[in-house]
């Protein structure tokens, strides 16, 4: 299985794929352009690395996506696709509301998956659930066949998934093999089902989080609006979260004084409460001077599930509802 793109070679990717100095490169290239601010990069393996080249050498802010709080710092701002901290939070709640005391875990052996599994850890102790398989699988699609037969034998009535996503392209295979269907959990690469039919057909039977909330007026309003202009409605977190990362850049542009790279990095700490679209009704969008995760309140995360008709998902739960 091959996720490598004909428009660009993988010398130019960052990890899981490339190198974290093509991403130092490319900021670089973007810098040198005069650009105010930076959307990116997005992935916490080359996020956390780059915070220090930011600080150190451009000085120019930047946006992620990225759940790491190691990314966090003067001229680094997050809205955050989840969190590597949170999202095993909502894990363990999920888990321990549907009875599950004794679990089993898939860990990437990466950065992204050491921290969701160090938070994993923390999160069951405090609610009593025993973990009693913990199997490191590689960060990319790779045979994984041992591994699940490795949580199946331990008796885990249910399994996480710890990790960018790359790594249980294969489960459901495995799975099938074995006749074993449990319930299973996975991070915010759940949000990647749409992008690719080999994802989507990985992720069937999976609980994920995710941040398409279709009782958020705000979101639902924005939908409404691409539709009438573009013909097509995707219910679907990426183009919500993409208008919250516009709306607060606009924001701040607009308020920068002057219209430099640190007067965008100070508007952007005068951003506050502004609706979101992203995430449960009632989510705000606000920054501040030693604030940089930008989504406010527990609703900003949502569990779902995809449905098996290859179209849709449904809202399984919301953090902090449970």
């Amino acid at each position: 299985m091959s996720f490598e793109s004909n428009a660009q070679p993988i010398k130019l990717w960052g990890l899981p794929m490339g190198s974290v100095k093509a991403v130092i490169d490319a900021y670089g290239e973007l810098v040198d352009e005069g650009c105010l601010a930076v959307f990116g990069p997005s992935i916490s393996e080359n996020c956390v690395p780059m915070k220090e080249a930011i600080e150190e050498r451009f000085k120019v802010p930047a946006i992620s996506v990225s759940g790491s709080d190691d990314w966090l710092g003067e001229w680094t701002f997050s809205l955050p696709q989840g969190s590597l901290s949170d999202e095993p939070i909502f894990w363990a709640d999920l888990l321990a509301a549907q009875g599950h005391t004794e679990v089993g875990m898939l860990v990437e052996s990466s950065l992204v998956g050491d921290t969701y599994a160090r938070n994993f850890r923390k999160a069951c102790r405090q609610r009593g659930i025993r973990i009693v398989a913990e199997v490191l699988i590689a960060q990319t699609a790779d045979n994984v066949d041992a591994a699940v037969r490795a949580v199946h034998d331990a008796k885990a009535t249910a399994f996480v998934h710890c990790g960018f996503g790359f790594g249980l392209m294969m489960v459901n295979s495995v799975l099938q093999s074995i006749d074993w269907d449990p319930p299973r959990l996975m991070g915010t690469a759940f949000q990647n089902a749409w992008f690719h039919e080999a994802a989507w057909n990985a992720m069937l039977g999976w609980t994920g989080v995710d941040q398409y909330d279709e009782e958020n007026p705000v979101g639902q309003a924005f939908l409404d609006r691409f539709n009438e202009v573009y013909g097509r409605r995707p219910a679907w977190v990426v183009p919500l979260t993409n208008r919250d990362i516009a709306t607060v850049l606009l924001h701040a542009f607009a308020d920068a004084h002057p219209l430099s790279p640190r007067g965008v990095k100070e508007a952007l700490e005068r951003v506050k409460m502004l609706p979101a679209a992203a995430g449960a009704p009632g989510t705000r969008l606000s920054f501040g001077k030693w604030t940089r995760r930008g989504w406010m309140g527990a609703g900003y995360l949502v569990a779902r599930q995809l449905d098996p008709d290859g179209d849709n998902s449904h809202r399984v739960a919301r953090f902090g509802e449970l």
